[in-house]
């Protein structure tokens, strides 16, 4: 059968950097506060000319730099992103021109902060049913702009950044000691859309909006959602946890990914943790984790990696997929 199989990564970061001790100066917060209960230390802020597109391109072509490859090699760009350049066109056809592509197609895909697990899913079902033979995966965000900078809750969580993954059609046994995707998992429930949200839009305000999140109840969900589509990967794959090389979460909040971590039974030092480094990267804090793990050689071929993401609406899915 044919497996979607990462062939390439590449991530970019915005040039600047604020450090809690930063925020301090500006907001009623503390380094010690933020560091005891979302474990960031740290987040990447978009300057001038930095947007979602500039960015997404630079880890797109990052990533097909690491693969060998060129945009010539492409049939698919999908950018998952909540934070595009434009209301339209899609932020992934800009990164397509960035690029040089005129071949192809791209679009965009909104899933908040599980959009790479739904994006991967999208292209793995593309290159399964032959629609494409490589796909570019880029998750990109500016969530910078869309932050109220006067929000302790908000604006001390969330960073910019983008990651990308260069997936390619192979033929493997069909079994699953498969390299490639094994499986995905997508849920979501828009009962909970108020609990997270941006409180503007092009059909309501006409205006951009602000993030806006009860933290709370985000926190009390976020556990047990996560915990749910992992099992389903497990099951539908007939792994166990005792079988993953490497946990990569979505990035948010060290203690949802420390909480999830435990009730799974997956130890600590197989979870790659970035939250310090880059804070909540919505879309992008997947890709970017991956990329930090696959170049300082943690995650080697071979290795198999679990994906997980909860995020706005709510949604949250996983992907499972042998390196």
């Amino acid at each position: 059968m044919i497996r979607s199989v990462v062939r390439g990564f590449g991530a970019a970061l915005p040039k600047r950097v604020v450090t809690n001790r930063e925020l301090e100066e500006t907001v009623d917060t503390s380094d010690e506060w933020i560091v005891q209960r979302t474990g960031i230390r740290q987040r990447y802020v978009a300057g001038e000319g930095e947007t979602t597109a500039s960015l997404g391109a630079e880890a797109a072509q990052n990533a097909l730099d690491n693969a060998g490859l060129t945009v010539a090699d492409i049939d698919l760009i999908i950018c998952a992103t909540s934070t595009p350049d434009n209301t339209f066109p899609a932020t992934a056809v800009n990164i397509q021109n960035r690029l040089g592509m005129h071949h192809g197609f791209a679009f965009d895909l909104q899933a908040v902060c599980s959009g790479f697990v739904f994006a991967m899913s999208t292209a793995d079902l593309h290159i399964r049913c032959g629609m494409a033979k490589r796909v570019l995966v880029i998750g990109a965000e500016t969530f910078s702009r869309i932050l109220d900078w006067t929000d302790r809750t908000t604006c001390v969580l969330f960073g910019d950044g983008a990651g990308a993954l260069v997936l390619e059609a192979m033929e493997c046994e069909g079994s699953d000691t498969d390299r490639g995707v094994l499986t995905s998992q997508l849920r979501s429930d828009g009962a909970h859309k108020d609990k997270l949200f941006v409180d503007g839009g092009p059909s309501t305000t006409g205006t951009v909006g602000h993030l806006r999140m009860e933290g709370r109840e985000v926190f009390k969900h976020a556990v047990g959602m996560i915990t749910d589509v992992i099992e389903a990967a497990f099951t539908a794959t007939g792994t166990t946890a005792a079988d993953i090389d490497w946990l990569v979460p979505h990035q948010a909040n060290r203690r949802i990914i420390d909480a999830s971590a435990k009730k799974l039974g997956i130890p600590l030092e197989k979870v790659v943790v970035t939250v310090d480094l880059h804070g909540n990267t919505s879309a992008a804090s997947i890709p970017l984790a991956l990329s930090v793990a696959a170049a300082d050689g943690r995650i080697k071929q071979g290795d198999l990696v679990m994906l997980e993401a909860m995020g706005g609406g709510f949604t949250w899915g996983a992907v499972l997929l042998r390196w």
